[in-house]
């Protein structure tokens, strides 16, 4: 083939406006044993792109990927109520020992004090006086200031 040829399809090649039959020209030349001095840094690149499509896959090859691939099958276990439920039974049971922890701990660090705690009133009748006022608001007003007034009185006397 001539030279100034292959130098025009190097050129389209380079361009990418060659066909199939004008790249196949170019590695026909390549692959001869002797290729012009200025043209041998093509010649790798054409050799190399010959020798990928002559390299197939083996006839087994979709047998090796598919044993690779192919996850052996898991039948699938039943799941009893019990069995799915036994992460809540579980939650509940730290809570209620957490619970009762924590109601050992404060009767034993509190058993000894003379006052009652406000988290340990609950179920518990406090005697204290009781600020409320029941029943008809009048009479109970003027009788309490009666009272009062009977007591400062007594105390006069008392002073006297």
């Amino acid at each position: 083939m001539d030279s100034k040829y292959i130098e025009q399809l190097l050129e389209r090649y380079w361009q990418c406006e060659t066909s199939l039959e004008e790249e196949a020209q170019l590695r026909a030349f390549f692959n001869e044993a002797e290729v012009p001095g200025h043209l041998l840094r093509y010649k790798d690149l054409f050799v190399y792109q010959q020798l990928q499509q002559e390299e197939h896959l083996g006839d087994d090859f979709d047998a090796r990927v598919l044993a690779e691939i192919e996850v052996p099958v898991v039948k699938a276990k039943r799941l009893t109520l019990t069995a799915r439920f036994m992460p809540l039974f579980k939650a509940a049971a730290v809570v209620a020992v957490m619970l009762s922890l924590g109601n050992v701990m404060q009767h034993s660090l509190f058993a000894d004090a003379k006052e009652v705690a406000a988290a340990d009133t609950i179920g518990k009748q406090i005697s204290a006086p009781s600020v409320a006022l029941s029943g008809d608001m009048t009479v109970t007003h003027e009788k309490q200031i009666l009272d009062s007034l009977h007591r400062v009185e007594q105390e006069l006397e008392v002073k006297e």
